[in-house]
């Protein structure tokens, strides 16, 4: 097999080998007797493939996604900021494929200004409508236990039609694979309770200023497991705790279960993105909304049976309680059917945002998510919010932000050197 690179730097001619010998620069013309098969002469030329669809919900997207949020889009690797894309990244320029032949990679296009507004605001929007109405419904119907397996139910039922419909590639299960899930699942389960816990006890804005606290832990965990991090990191995480500090003492809707369901929520979350980075390193061919809607199922299996011992026996008289404070029952089935499509809408988008931008732009518009959605729901539930409470609230979000960009230096450097 003899393989002949012409000019054009994205066209590989390889002729088969032949009994015949004739000169290489040997042209048809001066051969009239001879004709070449067409088996012998294979044109390599990269092709774009066809945009597929990812069942997101604002478009398209051509390749699949790689991340999981809770959830919070910080994972490494599985829930990283930093996509990861079922066929490997070409490490230079153009990498060999198993014929030994180079095929030049195909860069990926800029996102412009309008295709940006469109994915944060979808995301953004997702988001506001997943606080509003959860928090709606936990006021009228205040058992988190019972509102957070439902929404656990809600993302799993998508997930399922998607991939009955073949809108998603479903994903190769096997036994190692679930084993590898039950970690990163039992602590998805633990995060997302608690952070329901939470909203159920205090305002949705004090719950997020101190779930922008997720760093602090992520740092002090990570750095026990021998990671080791600049000073830039753990001199942005100073105002995050300080933030958060000022925010608690002057919070007025102040609930000692809702402070400590915020903290365990990024307690949990923290350690399901370490444990995923280390028990699902096998299985990195599964993008990452199938991982997002296997880890969905797995929860629910946790969360329910347990929901059922902690508040099931006052189901009945809170739901009765809750038809009598709305007056209608479909506006009460309104709320809690918005609260479990948005929840997995918000997070499904977080991961085709970090499939059509950079991990830092991600990271960026995650911090401003908080803003958003804070001021969102000061505004539809008329929360008082005093002028420390608002200094500690914008000190801790802007820690975040330090955080985003001195991690983001890091991970850039760490490249440089590979």
């Amino acid at each position: 097999m003899l393989t002949l690179n012409l000019n054009s730097p994205s066209i590989t001619v390889t002729f088969a080998k032949s009994t015949h010998h004739y000169p290489i620069n040997a042209s048809p013309s001066s051969l009239p007797n001879t004709r070449f098969p067409t088996s012998s002469v294979l044109l390599h030329t990269p092709t774009k493939p066809f945009t597929r669809i990812y069942a997101h919900p604002f478009g398209f997207s051509s390749k699949p996604t790689s991340q999981i949020h809770g959830l919070n889009p910080k994972f490494p690797s599985l829930f990283s900021s930093k996509p990861r894309s079922q066929t490997p990244k070409a490490s230079s320029a153009s990498e060999a494929n198993p014929n030994g032949e180079i095929e030049p990679t195909v860069p990926k296009p800029k996102v412009t200004t309008a295709q940006l507004s469109l994915i944060f605001g979808l995301w953004y929007f997702q988001n506001i409508v997943f606080n509003i109405y959860n928090k709606k419904a936990l006021n009228v119907f205040p058992f988190p236990w019972l509102l957070a397996s439902f929404q656990l139910f809600a993302g799993s039922v998508w997930m399922l039609i998607l991939w009955s419909l073949k809108l998603q590639p479903c994903p190769k299960i096997s036994k190692p694979f679930i084993v590898a899930l039950l970690g990163p699942a039992l602590f998805h389960t633990i995060g997302h309770i608690s952070a329901c816990v939470s909203f159920s006890k205090v305002a949705v804005s004090f719950t997020h200023v101190i779930k922008s606290a997720e760093p602090v832990f992520s740092v002090v965990f990570s750095s026990f497991l021998g990671e080791t991090y600049p000073i830039q990191v753990w001199l942005s995480i100073l105002p995050i705790v300080m933030g958060c500090s000022l925010a608690a003492v002057t919070e007025v809707t102040f609930n000692l279960q809702g402070l400590w369901g915020a903290l365990i929520s990024n307690v949990g979350f923290v350690l399901r993105n370490i444990y995923s980075k280390r028990s699902l390193q096998s299985f990195k061919e599964v993008d990452g909304l199938n991982l997002y809607g296997c880890i969905s199922i797995i929860s629910l299996f946790y969360l329910f049976p347990v929901a059922v011992l902690v508040e099931g026996s006052q189901w009945v008289q809170g739901y009765h309680r809750a038809i009598a404070s709305v007056g209608e029952p479909s506006t009460f089935y309104f709320w809690v059917l918005l609260s479990g499509v948005f929840y997995h809408l918000y997070n499904q988008s977080s991961y085709q945002a970090l499939d059509e931008i950079s991990p830092l732009t991600f990271s960026v518009g995650n911090t401003m998510k908080r803003v958003v959605v804070i001021v969102s729901t000061v505004l539809v539930f008329r929360n008082p919010v005093r002028p420390l409470n608002a200094l500690g609230s914008a000190v801790a979000i802007f820690g975040t932000f330090l955080y985003s960009q001195a991690t983001a230096k890091k991970k850039k450097e760490a490249e440089k050197k590979n």
